[in-house]
């Protein structure tokens, strides 16, 4: 008989202790020790990883000085432009990739129209569902039009039976739904618990890598939005991916947060629709169409996500309060650069930030993370304050420091070029972007160059909003000052 151990395992962190605790001393988290027994190595799973050379019985390191045959990636397009701009221009052979997010966003859906996708394409897709019978997932598979006969079914949660039917049929593309579910007899802990959710990823590892199938993993996040289980399955895997969204927006936005065949935060837009998921090819055009007549306190923001450049608004509103601690709420853009803008506002406009409460919002659930959104949030607030309209052509990005100078931002001609392409022909940026757009110079295109939060005053709200029927703003671009 082995020897059997026990110990308490975080389920955040992983980090085990001889004895139970109320608070994990490694990450902080209360509750999550939970008791696992631990088994001697002789009845753990024979193979974890993945290795080559081991059939011939050596491994052969190779010398740098030495030529290396190049590695030629064929890719195979998945159906999905977004899905494939995501993973880097198509999905590789033997690839590990885990998608998470949160429950009910649509991970198994995506992934079911991958694979009626790649199956258009003559690729074998083996799905495996550890949380739904067979019948259930081909229903859902027929309700979104997968009905080809490439893509085959399978409810199974023991892991090694779900290993050897792979390797029996041989299939392109794998899909465990989901990591947390499935289990390996030779551990005693229950399915999700750290132990399980490590060595069933090794053991995925292993198929991947030594058989070359591309797996595709999903995954359960926690309540904070993080991926459930421990660190160590975010960095086995080649391709981390992010699915959010919300119940009440239709929007669904899928992030790159790791991928070793491709550029990391590439985004990929999808619209969730009673057909299953809709790729959106022009986001741009989609989160501005909305778009209200009243612009006081709306201003458009050119971001780049991963490679792409995305137009969004983002809308602010202030409202004065007697607090001595006013309120500041943001939703997609980081709360804390709202308390630094709302500061160097009120030190070099005057525009008494501190006795109002602040409320900003990114239209569409973005979550905008560049810093060059300073420069539309602190219009947003200005036009907020003074009650006044911005420009329905115009379009803002730039740094904004704490002395109120504003910095430039890179790839300013690939955010101007966006622009342009739905119509915006007046454009607030820093004027240390000059020398780099010389030549989208124009007379139909309009540039205003600030250097500090003074000259945004100035040019971003060249008029006040007029009362009663004819408050129509024009829209036409004026020349700078």
């Amino acid at each position: 008989m082995a020897k059997v151990k026990t110990l308490f395992v975080c389920q955040e962190c992983g980090a085990s202790r001889p004895k139970w605790e109320g608070r994990c001393s490694e990450c902080g988290a209360w509750n999550s020790l939970i008791e696992e027994q631990q088994v001697k190595a002789q009845s753990a799973p024979a193979s974890r990883g993945w290795t080559l050379g081991a059939k011939e019985g050596a491994l052969t390191p190779l010398r740098l000085d030495q030529p290396v045959t190049e590695l030629n990636l064929h890719r195979s397009k998945t159906g999905y432009q977004e899905l494939d701009r995501v993973l880097g221009g198509g999905l590789v052979p033997g690839s590990y990739v885990l998608v998470g997010g949160d429950p009910g966003v649509g991970k198994s859906t995506l992934l079911l129209q991958m694979a009626g996708g790649l199956a258009r394409e003559g690729l074998s897709v083996l799905y495996a569902s550890a949380e739904e019978s067979v019948q259930q997932t081909a229903l859902r598979a027929q309700r979104l039009g997968v009905r080809q006969p490439l893509v085959e079914v399978l409810s199974e949660s023991n892991l090694q039976n779900l290993i050897q039917l792979a390797q029996a049929r041989k299939p392109k593309v794998l899909v465990v739904d989901s990591i947390q579910t499935v289990y390996l007899n030779e551990i005693s802990s229950a399915p999700g618990s750290v132990s399980q959710v490590r060595e069933c990823a090794s053991q995925l590892m292993g198929l991947a890598k030594g058989s070359g199938i591309s797996v595709f993993i999903i995954g359960h996040v926690t309540k904070e939005g993080q991926l459930a289980g421990p660190q160590t399955l975010a960095h086995m895997v080649d391709t981390v991916l992010s699915f959010e969204g919300d119940s009440n927006h239709q929007f669904r936005l899928l992030r790159a947060l790791k991928n070793r065949f491709g550029a990391t935060n590439e985004l990929g837009v999808f619209q969730m629709a009673q057909e299953g998921l809709r790729e959106v090819t022009n986001p741009s055009e989609f989160f501005l169409e909305e778009r209200g007549s009243d612009l006081i306190g709306s201003a458009v923001f050119a971001a780049i996500e991963g490679s792409r450049p995305l137009l969004c608004e983002i809308q602010a509103l202030a409202s004065p309060t007697t607090m001595h601690t006013p309120r500041r709420t943001s939703l997609g853009f980081d709360v804390n650069r709202v308390h630094l803008l709302a500061a160097v506002l009120d030190k070099h406009l005057d525009l008494n930030c501190h006795s109002s409460e602040i409320y900003i919002n990114v239209v569409g659930g973005l979550k905008l993370t560049e810093p060059s959104a300073d420069l539309a949030v602190a219009a947003s607030l200005i036009s907020s304050i003074k009650n006044h309209e911005l420009m329905a052509h115009s379009c803002f990005f730039g740094e904004v420091g704490l002395t109120g100078e504003v910095r430039a931002s890179t790839f300013a001609e690939d955010r101007v070029k966006e622009a342009l392409k739905l119509g915006f022909k007046s454009f607030v940026l820093p004027d240390s972007n000059r020398r780099h757009l010389k030549g989208l110079e124009s007379e139909k295109v309009t540039f205003h160059w600030v250097k500090n939060v003074g000259d945004l005053e100035k040019v971003c709200v060249p008029r006040p909003r007029a009362k009663g029927p004819s408050a129509s703003f024009s829209a036409q671009a004026s020349s700078p000052p």
